[in-house]
């Protein structure tokens, strides 16, 4: 029952649809025949599904408003994504937030957006009251298209199209490239709010376990032949939540199997300016028009001046565009207008210089507080602000992040970023919010308290 539930839910059975023969759902299932005739006469008598004298069952109407906690598979809401998104948000400033996906308030340039600010309201042309052009300014398109060229290959200004986020940019290329039902291949783990996304288009969500350099090439290759997806929706280096970093080896065979395989590449690169040293992407020229690229300030700049981006073959941007007009008819003119000038003088690039500094000193010292804790690091990154780390033998993610909660501290469990749900025992900490003197001894005293998971034990008797 709760099989058909999910299913409606997804709008993977819309109204009208016929549901599988009692016998198919009895294989599928490994139950008897009865337990299928059962579960369908209940959901009848609910009016969730009807009966057609001689023609099997089939999906009532109409459909329930779509709620997004019911697609997928029923979870502890400390592991669920939208839970952890909401209380990111909700749980207050005093709160401690070790598991939260941006940097402190006081590392983010606040007199230089205010500087920016008054610059902006003296300028008699500037976008104050008007709507910004269906792309965005010409001048941040262009702005971007050189920071980019110095990080890696030259990017026109023609294949970019500004949005209010991060998120929407990824939004509008799902809404432009995948139908629902069809197959998506994302990162095991990856950053939570992908599987949401993909969770509101309805997607087939495919893991694909990750390693230190990129995801398992064989399992990775195992899931083109097995479900055909349409898409790959990755981060580029530093990866969420792990802080793996793409290799260069891994980066060409993804680009090539997506050629065979008919594969898009879509890759989130908004930590991309907080990583030092060269760096591997799929969006350079190897990866030619299959890679569409995202980006935004909000990590870099401000949560508050709400400005991504995506870059995508000259021929979809029109019909993005045109998507992005749909949805939200235009950008954030005022917002474009104020990024151009912690652009222009020079401004954002000094403080994105400081912040890998920064974090480069935090980094460390994070390993050592948690290390000190037992918890240890996956991996240990040389970049980035995300450390994903093993909780110690017994402690569950979940189990912690509520009783975290309740104690004011905020925390990132492990299988909310996993599809699979095989990261129980794993949690994110976000190093550049780890340096109040406090918190050692509160994340000790809840790990000490947290109930731990008693493994079972083996009998010394033989089995009969």
């Amino acid at each position: 029952m709760q099989f058909v539930r999910r299913r409606i839910a997804a709008r993977e059975w819309p109204p009208g649809a016929r549901l599988p023969s009692l016998r198919g759902m009895a294989l599928q299932h490994g139950v008897s025949k009865s337990t299928v005739v059962e579960a369908y006469d209940r959901l009848a008598a609910e009016g969730i599904i009807r009966a057609r004298a001689g023609a099997g069952f089939y999906v009532a109407g109409p459909l329930a408003p779509l709620a997004l906690a019911e697609i997928g598979p029923r979870l502890d809401r400390q592991i669920d994504p939208l839970w952890v998104s909401r209380q990111s948000l909700d749980i207050g400033a005093q709160a401690l937030k070790p598991g939260c996906g941006w940097l402190p308030d006081d590392w983010m340039p606040r007199d230089a957006i205010r500087r920016a600010l008054r610059q902006v309201a003296r300028d008699p042309d500037a976008p104050l009251t008007d709507y910004a052009p269906a792309l965005g300014l010409p001048a941040l398109r262009s702005l971007i298209a050189r920071h980019l060229g110095t990080r890696g290959p030259a990017v026109d200004p023609r294949r970019i199209l500004l949005t209010d986020s991060g998120t929407q940019a990824v939004d509008l290329l799902c809404r432009f490239l995948i139908q629902p039902g069809d197959a998506v291949l994302v990162d095991d783990p990856c950053y939570f709010n992908f599987l949401a996304l993909l969770r509101a288009h309805r997607a087939r969500i495919i893991g694909v376990p990750h390693e230190p350099d990129g995801p398992d090439m064989d399992r990775f290759e195992a899931a083109l032949r097995t479900h055909r997806p349409r898409l790959y929706l990755s981060n580029a280096g530093p990866h969420n939540p792990t802080g793996a970093r793409l290799s260069a080896i891994k980066a060409r065979r993804i680009q090539a199997l997506a050629r065979v395989h008919d594969l898009i590449l879509i890759e989130d690169d908004l930590f991309g300016d907080l990583e030092a040293g060269p760096y591997a992407r799929l969006a350079d020229e190897e990866g030619g028009d299959r890679v569409a690229q995202v980006g935004s300030f909000s990590k870099t700049l401000s949560a508050s001046l709400r400005c991504g981006y995506l870059i995508a073959r000259e021929d979809w941007l029109d019909a993005l565009a045109d998507l992005r007009t749909a949805t939200t008819f235009s950008g954030a003119g005022l917002t474009q207008a104020v990024i151009v000038r912690l652009l222009q003088d020079g401004a954002w690039q000094q403080h994105t210089r400081l912040l890998r500094q920064r974090l480069a000193l935090a980094m460390p010292r994070a390993i050592g507080l948690l290390d000190a804790l037992g918890l240890r690091p996956w991996h240990e990154p040389d970049t980035g602000m995300f450390l994903w780390c093993r909780l110690p033998e017994g402690i569950d993610g979940a189990r912690l992040a509520r009783a975290g909660l309740q104690q004011g501290l905020m925390l990132a469990p492990g299988n909310v970023f996993s599809q699979t749900r095989t990261a129980g025992g794993m949690m994110r900490f976000n190093v550049s919010q780890m340096d109040d003197p406090g918190l050692p001894g509160r994340l000790a005293a809840l790990i000490r308290n947290c109930p731990r998971d008693t493994p079972p034990t083996l009998s010394s008797e033989k089995s009969p």
